[in-house]
């Protein structure tokens, strides 16, 4: 039967996101290029309604149906329902971050109220730390809010962020199959079909991109399940499988802070900005992020029952590496060092004017 749904999802979100890219213009769904986009000319946008609206009815259908119990988690669909909501709004009428974010802080209520929260923080030399409902639940929904706007930003390359979800999805879902989750196994089944649908179109040069509708919900999808998988894996594990989206916004807001600007202030100084520059090439810069990510969620997944203090230590190493290596200062740095030795030469007598 998942099978069968992992199907006709695939297929209908082909369909749909073909007749979506005929009728975009008409819609009102088109990306119009600025200074921060990576594409020079106007491009269908909000392909999301299109994918996300098809595992949503899948989703119903199943639901309708009771497979794998899933009325258990209506709260769960109703929370996606809503983030999605909020992106179809937003590609078509842009509303404000802060609206936005209030959309999904309720949507990760919603997953609280279903009794899906993390819990604990792991295990630390043999001893687990449990969080109290009171803790565990306001730490849930900030964990959820802040990875679903984490990858909507890693969305700037044509084909990375649903790439990148579908490897997620694919982990969650091995997760899910291995524990007998039936809520993982339908939540990330569906949408990894959905979005493969998409990515048939969204693959370099990207005929549609997938618009706030799009990355928002896949965004929320994993969160919850990278929440859920908590109850079987260390949660430092989730840190690795998820790694790219995770470690971007910490580098991006780590850089920001370092120069005196807000952490949440747009620029082009994440990781596909940084690569882009080097390389200039879209497709090669996609499959290395992507290689990058299925490296590091094959990780995660073979840490998924190790000490936590252990593999907390390594991903800090990781960030301190990536912060270093995806740094675009870099290149002025030689040239800032060889200037001011002349000045000093100069400023003793020693240069040559």
């Amino acid at each position: 039967m998942i099978y069968l749904l992992m199907f006709l999802t695939f297929a209908a979100s082909l369909v749909c996101v073909g007749l979506f890219i005929h009728y975009a213009s008409r819609l009102g769904f088109v990306d119009i290029p600025n200074e921060r986009s990576m594409h020079k000319t106007p491009v269908p946008r909000g392909a999301g309604l299109c994918f996300g609206g098809v595992g949503l009815l899948v989703s119903l259908a199943a639901i309708a149906l009771n497979l794998n119990h899933l009325r258990d988690y209506i709260f769960v669909y109703l929370a996606v329902a809503l983030v999605y909501l909020a992106g179809v709004i937003d590609d078509r009428k842009e509303v404000s971050p802060r609206l936005k974010f209030l959309f999904i802080i309720a949507g990760a209520a919603l997953v609280a109220a279903n009794d899906i929260h993390i819990d604990t923080l792991g295990h630390y030399f043999g001893y687990e730390i449990r969080l109290s409902p009171w803790i565990g639940i306001p730490f849930t929904i900030f964990a959820i809010t802040g990875f679903t706007n984490a990858l909507n930003l890693v969305d700037g390359l044509d084909g990375l962020a649903g790439t990148i979800s579908l490897v997620i999805m694919g982990a969650f879902l091995w997760i899910g199959y291995v524990n007998h989750d039936e809520l993982m196994i339908m939540l990330s089944s569906i949408f990894m079909a959905a979005t493969a649908g998409f990515l048939l179109f969204n693959w370099y040069p990207a005929k549609v991109f997938m618009g706030d509708s799009g990355s928002l919900v896949l965004g929320f999808v994993i969160a919850v399940l990278a929440v859920r998988a908590t109850h079987f894996i260390e949660p430092t594990a989730v840190l690795f499988i998820a790694v790219l989206p995770v470690l971007d916004t910490f580098i991006v807001m780590t850089r920001r802070l370092q120069r005196g600007l807000s952490p949440f202030r747009a620029d082009k100084t994440h990781m596909h900005h940084i690569l882009y520059n080097r390389y200039e090439d879209v497709a090669y810069t996609t499959i290395l992020l992507v290689y990058i990510q299925i490296a590091f969620t094959i990780i995660g997944v073979q840490l998924r029952d190790a000490d936590s203090f252990l593999s907390l230590i390594l991903f800090g190493i990781l960030f301190f590496i990536m912060l270093n290596l995806f740094d675009q200062r870099i290149k002025r740095r030689p040239k800032k060092r060889k200037e001011f030795g002349l000045v000093r030469k100069i400023l003793k007598g020693k240069g040559r004017v």
